[in-house]
C-alpha cells in the first residue's frame, strides 16, 4: 500500500482512567475496534464482569504499557492536574492522550512540552483554559486534535435523559435512592474514527482550519 499508514486502535493497549458510567461506555465502544487490551483505573480497586479495575495508585505501572490513555474522571481536588509532567513522562513514546473529562485534569503547560517535542499526541474534547482563547499554543501544537465538546447534541440525548430522570424519580419515590448496581445512560461521545479537518470554521475558532471530531452514531 502506497503512502503513510494511519494508526488504528486494532492491536493497541488502551487505558481508561476514570471507570464510572462514562468510562464503561467508552469500553463498550472500543469492543468493535479489536484492541489488544483494555485496562481500567478508578479511585479504588474493584472487580467487574469485564475484568479488574485498578486503583489510582497503580497508574505509574500501567501508563508505560498503554498506547492510548483515555481520561474520563470527574474534576476534583484529587484529579486536578492528574495528568501532570510526571504522568505524561510515564506514557510510552508515540502514545495518544484523550481527554473527555474536564480541562484542568490535564496540566496544559506540561502537555504542550510533550506534544511540541513530538513524543506523544493528544485528542482534547476539553481544554484548560476553556474556552480556549485565540492565539493559545494548543491551537497550533503539533499532534493535537481539538473537538468542540458537542458530542451530546444529537437526537439520542433527550430520550436517554428522560429515561434517566424518570428512573431516578421512581427510585426516589420508592425510597431506594440513586442506583448503585447499574450505569445510567451516557451522552454520545465524539468518535476518534470520524476525525477530519473541517474547512470554513466559525469566527470563534482562531485556527483557519479547525480539526474536530464528529459524534459517533448510536
Amino acid at each position: 500500500m502506497a503512502g503513510r499508514l494511519l494508526p488504528a486502535l486494532a492491536d493497541k493497549s488502551v487505558l481508561i482512567v476514570g471507570y464510572g458510567s462514562i468510562g464503561a461506555a467508552v469500553e463498550d465502544r472500543l469492543a468493535s475496534f479489536e484492541c489488544a487490551r483494555v485496562a481500567r483505573v478508578a479511585r479504588s480497586a474493584r472487580t467487574t464482569g469485564r475484568g479488574p479495575v485498578h486503583a489510582l495508585a497503580d497508574l505509574p505501572a500501567l501508563l508505560p504499557e498503554a498506547d492510548v490513555v483515555v481520561l474520563s474522571t470527574p474534576l476534583t481536588p484529587a484529579t486536578r492536574h492528574l495528568a501532570d509532567a510526571g504522568f505524561l513522562a510515564r506514557m510510552k513514546d508515540g502514545a495518544l492522550l484523550v481527554n473527555i473529562a474536564r480541562g484542568p485534569v490535564v496540566d496544559t503547560n506540561a502537555l504542550l512540552k510533550e506534544v511540541e517535542s513530538g513524543r506523544i499526541t493528544a485528542a482534547l474534547d476539553v481544554t484548560d483554559p476553556e474556552p480556549l482563547p485565540a492565539g493559545h499554543p494548543l491551537w497550533h501544537a503539533p499532534g493535537v486534535l481539538i473537538s468542540p465538546h458537542v458530542g451530546g447534541s444529537t437526537s439520542a440525548f433527550m430520550p436517554r435523559a428522560k429515561r434517566l430522570i424518570a428512573g431516578q424519580l421512581r427510585r426516589f419515590a420508592a425510597g431506594r435512592g440513586r442506583p448503585t448496581s447499574s450505569s445510567p445512560p451516557t451522552e454520545p461521545r465524539p468518535c476518534a474514527a470520524a476525525a477530519r479537518r473541517t474547512p470554513g470554521a466559525p469566527s470563534t475558532t482562531p485556527a483557519p482550519s479547525r480539526r474536530v471530531l464528529r459524534p459517533c452514531p448510536e
